[in-house]
């Protein structure tokens, strides 16, 4: 072998003893790996005003709610939008607990959100005037559960590995009412009686904010059939203020008993009209107490 060969064949064996005889670099000289940052999952909890759901306690099984989350700004909130929301109206379906349709995520480990939740789910929600209504005929009770609209908000919530809680209350009011004999009747014939219930000239739609949760009634008047559950006929009611007409009508076996009445029905509340029907004056006697007790009578006679 030539002087050159060999001091070729020593310069390559050099480099090869150097290089590790892999090709591979010294893990101890490599760098460490940046490690991916671990991201929050955002869990969620949906309670209910006990007198807000139309079950009056708890969801059910296929109940569906849509979200959003607004974050924060340092210490200042965000408004709520339409889109542009850190979670635009992901929909949660309830099935003994609440999933949503894909996983969601706090922004990072610091910065704070409001949380918008509302009840029944709708993929065309308009934030600043969501339109929905009330059934017209609400004797049954799907149409009665129709009927139902939840809204809730929890603010200034941290990022947290625990479920946020946000509890929802009813944006309508409740109207109920109790028919009782009055001169003519007794509650044997009422019992056996066909009768109708329904409240005229109420708005059914409803225009919600779901930023506030404030609500408005919208567009004509109409007439809303209660259903009977418990013994007591009962619908929901968009909020809103009726001036005296013939409100409430009730129909035995074919005859109308009307009282000509004005009532104010307020969001979130209940009303009880507790209405004894005289066959002898052909009208009825009524009393009215709010489901809040304020110590007024509100009783009066119709004909």
């Amino acid at each position: 072998m030539s002087g050159r060969k060999k001091i070729g064949f020593i310069l390559i064996a050099l480099l090869y003893a150097c290089s590790g005889g892999s090709g591979s670099e010294d893990p101890e000289l490599m760098p460490e790996p940046t490690p991916e940052p671990v991201r929050k999952e955002i869990k969620m909890l949906f309670g209910v005003q006990d007198i807000a759901r139309a079950t009056d306690a708890t969801f059910e099984a296929g109940d569906k709610i849509g979200l959003y989350v607004v974050n924060y700004d340092g210490q200042q909130a965000g408004n709520l939008q339409n889109t542009g929301n850190h979670v635009n109206n992901m929909r949660f379906v309830y099935n003994s607990s609440w999933t949503p349709d894909q996983t969601i995520y706090w922004k990072d480990d610091e910065t704070k959100a409001d949380f918008y939740a509302y009840y029944p789910y709708s993929a065309s929600a308009n934030v600043s005037g969501h339109v929905f209504n009330v059934k017209a005929d609400q004797a049954s009770v799907d149409n009665y559960k129709a009927s139902d609209f939840l809204w809730g908000k929890t603010s200034g919530v941290s990022p947290t590995e625990q479920a946020v809680n946000i509890t929802l209350n009813h944006v309508f009011s409740c109207a109920q009412v109790k028919v009782e004999p009055g001169n003519g009747f007794t509650q044997a014939a009422l019992d056996e009686a066909a009768i109708q219930v329904k409240f005229n000239h109420v708005r059914l739609a409803a225009s919600i904010n779901l930023a506030t949760g404030e609500v408005e009634a919208v567009n004509e008047e109409q007439s809303v059939i209660l259903g009977k559950n418990d013994g007591l006929y009962r619908a929901l009611v968009v909020p809103q203020n009726i001036s005296e007409t013939d409100l409430l009508v009730i129909n035995v076996n074919g005859k109308d008993y009307t009282l000509k009445k004005g009532h104010h029905f307020e969001r979130n509340k209940r009303y009880t009209f507790t209405v004894k029907v005289n066959k002898t004056s052909s009208g009825i006697n009524v009393n009215i107490g709010q489901w809040d007790d304020d110590g007024v009578d509100y009783g009066g006679v119709a004909e």
